[in-house]
Order: C-alpha cells, then structure tokens, then sequence
C-alpha cells in the first residue's frame, strides 16, 4: 500500500454453494460489488470471518482470485494469508502478492503460542518473500501470543487489525509510533474512530456498509460526534450480538437476511437458531431504520 488505508474494510465472508463443497464465486461477486457501491475503502477476504480454517490452500488461493477480479482495482484487497507453517503462509502471500493484493493480513499460526523469536523469524521470512506490506492480525484468543507496543514495531509489518479487545493496549498504539492500528473488535469501533484510528476491518461493514461507513465519516471526516452517537446507538446492539454467537456464522446469517446469497457455514461451525435468527433480524431492522432517519 503506498498510502496508508484509510476508511472502512469489511471482513468478507466465504460464499459457498449450498452443499458448502465449493466456493460461490457469483455470489462472492454480487457481494463485493454491494459492499463497493456502500462506499467502503478495502475488502479483506479469507479471515476469521470468511471461515479460512476450513478452505483448502486451492480455494483460498481461489477466493483472493475472485475477490481481486470482482474488485477490478475499485479498492485494495487485503487478503488473509496466516498458516500453521511458515511454509505455507509464504507461499499464500505470495501468491496473493502476484494476484495483486495490496496488502496481506497474517494472524500468527494458532495452534502452539509461537515464542517471540520464532514469530519474529515467521514475519521476517514472509517479508522477505514479498514486496507488499504485511497487516499482523492480532487475534490473542485463537493464537495465545501477546505481543506488546515494542515487540510489534519490531516487526516487519506496517499495520495491525487489532481483535484483542484491550483498548488500553491499543491506546497506547493509537499514541506513539506504530504499527498503524486498525480496528478489528465491533464493539470497541466508536472509541477506536473518536481515538482517531481512521480505517478498521469490520464484519459488521459486510452487512451493513453504509451505516458503517456513515459512522467513519462522522467521526473521522466530519468529527460530528451527537450524530455519531446517535447512529453508533443502534449498531452497537447488532455487535455486541455478533460478538456473543459463533461470529462467522451470525455475520453470514445477517448477510443472508439483507438479500446476500450466502450457502452455509462449514462445519464444526453450526448455523444461528431461529430465536437467535429472530433476534438478529430485529437488530438488523433497527440498525437500518437509525440509518434512514439520519440520510
């Protein structure tokens, strides 16, 4: 990325067909063509939102492809390349790098807490193997690691989607010099945006873009904080939900239920309940109607 991203990048979700064998490629293209014209500035594919543990190497490879086509260079794309081997986190950033990825977004592999030396080793190979910048996805509740302000500048990478919920820890990032923060735990949004922090990977964003862009620019660009307030009032409740069900499966259930064409999450990972369903349907309604009485 020549410029730092600024704005509003939705986490994507994973599209399947409704065996769930494959990915759906036209759906995965009318989404990111919905999510494009609700104004957002980037798209991340292949997160913890886009269920990556359970693709295969080839349908993640494939699922940067057909984002990056669908996205025709309209906004950055910064794929989700992190892997349980060194090996093969080089190979899905590289790949990613020469399908023309902005950036790649790389969670520590999550199955032993890597020491500090190994993961550093881990970065520095991947740096190494590409020329586009690496966003370090910080996800302490999946990879145990906990990297503090000193240790992450250390690091070869130039931002971070912080999902660690520590908004001490990320103040301190947000006021000394770096990495760039962007972040990435739905319910800490409003005080990440009034802190200043000016882009965030959002799975909310793939539902509702332009509330969750509107929320952006009225904190960052037009630093209106009652109107902001008021909006943030009635998103709040639909993240907090997202926060307290499997997240994957809530987001691809609330993509469903705005028009999304989604198939279903993969197991382990289990569909939402009616009752939860029903619950989600009424924060969805409300979100949207803060939005209409605001535009």
């Amino acid at each position: 990325m020549p410029e730092p991203l600024h704005g509003v990048l939705p986490a994507l979700i994973t599209p399947f067909t409704e065996d769930g064998n494959a990915i759906d490629t036209d759906a995965l293209g009318a989404i990111v063509d919905r999510l494009v014209e609700g104004g957002v500035a980037g798209v991340v594919p292949g997160g913890s939102t886009g269920e990556f543990t359970t693709l295969t190497n080839a349908e993640r490879r494939e699922l940067v492809e057909i984002t990056l086509e669908a996205a025709a260079g309209r906004v950055p794309v910064v794929p989700g390349t992190g892997a349980l081997s060194t090996r093969e986190t080089v190979e899905l950033s590289v790949h990613a790098e020469r399908a023309g990825a902005a950036a790649v977004m790389i969670v520590p592999p999550f199955y032993d807490a890597l020491s500090w030396h190994a993961l550093l080793a881990h970065y520095t190979a991947v740096a190494d193997a590409i020329d586009i910048p690496i966003m370090y996805y910080n996800l302490p509740s999946a990879t145990g690691v906990n990297l503090t302000a000193a240790q992450l500048r250390e690091l070869p990478v130039s931002s971070l989607k912080d999902t660690g919920g520590d908004a001490v820890a990320a103040t301190e990032l947000i006021q000394t010099d770096g990495p760039t923060l962007l972040n990435g735990w739905d319910t800490l949004t409003f005080a990440a945006l009034a802190a200043g922090v000016e882009a965030v990977v959002w799975g909310t964003a793939s539902i509702l873009p332009e509330q969750c862009v509107e929320l952006h620019r009225l904190l960052i660009d037009d630093i209106d904080l009652p109107a902001a307030r008021e909006l943030w009032a009635r998103l709040w409740p639909l993240c907090q939900f997202l926060e307290s069900q499997s997240y994957p499966a809530a987001v691809k259930a609330a993509c469903r239920l705005v028009g999304d064409t989604t198939g279903p999450v993969r197991a382990p990972l289990l569909p939402l309940d009616d009752v939860a369903t029903g619950e989600l349907r009424a924060l969805l309604e409300r979100a949207t109607l803060a939005n209409a009485a605001s535009g």
